[in-house]
């Protein structure tokens, strides 16, 4: 059977202090299917990245990654899983943390028990993913912010996920970097679900949005035809760059 790379049935979560973040969500994300995930600022999109990976467990409802339920308590399923959800993180430096690109690279890799060539295959073919296997070699303390996000997006493809994360994948980047970075994107054949509020980037490379406002997803459409509504942008908060026009 092939079981859609994400599912999310009925998920509610409230924080210890009694702050309710999301209330019911219910998705589907198919497999190869690249999805974007807007909305205002406190709308709970980092909370519901956060139980895609059982950082935060699921308090009512439940989380499936290709079939497969996110269950804390089973250690040993919760680490495949995890291997399977690639969260890349807005600042690249939260995630990079070894002395050269080739050791940061291998430590997923390393970890799940890769070892001699098939963990330098694993490691080269991900740098060749996203254009950095000249940097191999490198530090990533002395790469370009863009060049260290790029690493970043190899470290998690080395692990050969079922579905890549990215938070604010565009933010922080010079627009030569930007189009790098959105043609690397475009080129990976794998499950994507992008947060955001770059909305032309989610036109570029989500043919599929989601609006999540009030920890409910209260908008499932078209990515061209949710930015041509400009009352929804405005109900929730959401601007297109000045003078930037949706065909």
């Amino acid at each position: 059977m092939n079981h859609p790379s994400l599912e999310i049935k009925q998920l509610a979560f409230a924080y210890p202090d009694g702050n309710q973040a999301l209330f019911g969500v219910d998705l589907q994300i198919a497999k190869g299917e690249r999805v974007a995930l807007l909305g205002p600022n406190g709308a709970g999109k980092t909370t519901l990245v956060m139980h895609l990976n059982g950082i935060h467990p699921a308090q009512h409802g439940e989380v499936l990654i290709a079939g497969e339920k996110i269950d804390i308590e089973n250690k040993v399923a919760l680490k495949r899983i995890r291997s399977q959800v690639g969260i890349v993180f807005q600042d690249p430096d939260d995630q990079l943390f070894m002395p050269t690109v080739r050791e940061d690279i291998g430590f997923g890799p390393y970890n799940l028990g890769l070892r001699g060539s098939e963990l330098d295959q694993a490691i080269n073919n991900a740098l060749e993913q996203v254009g950095m296997l000249d940097f191999i070699d490198r530090a990533p303390h002395h790469l370009s912010f863009g060049q260290r996000r790029r690493i970043a997006v190899a470290g998690v493809l080395a692990m050969k996920p079922e579905i890549l994360v990215l938070d604010e994948p565009s933010s922080n980047l010079d627009p030569a970097s930007r189009r790098e970075l959105a043609e690397i994107l475009k080129s990976l054949e794998i499950t994507l679900l992008m947060v955001t509020h770059d909305l032309p980037y989610a036109l570029e490379l989500c043919p599929r949005s989601l609006i999540l406002s009030g920890g409910k997803i209260v908008e499932d459409r078209d990515t061209r035809e949710l930015l041509k509504d400009e009352q929804t942008l405005e109900k929730y908060r959401l601007e297109l760059p000045v003078g930037f026009k949706v065909d």
